[in-house]
């Protein structure tokens, strides 16, 4: 499955990543490799937390991420 994350930084330089498709779903790390690392296994426990509870599961997105140079 494959969700959009969002990542940060804050004050304290810790890297703060976050899956707005997953209401709560943050973690962070202290680099942006460690935030990755640590916001795919929240996902990981939130869905399988989802399931368990017969909640609905968001659909996993299909994109493209793409770099325009102007």
């Amino acid at each position: 499955m494959k969700y959009r994350i969002i990542i940060t930084m804050d004050d304290a330089g810790m890297f703060i990543a976050e899956c707005p498709s997953l209401p709560g779903c943050i973690s962070q790390g202290g680099s942006r490799t460690e935030a990755v690392e640590n916001i795919k296994d929240a996902i990981s426990g939130y869905v399988e937390s989802l399931k368990k509870h017969d909640e609905p599961v968001p659909p996993s997105i299909d994109e493209e991420v793409i770099e325009v140079h102007a």
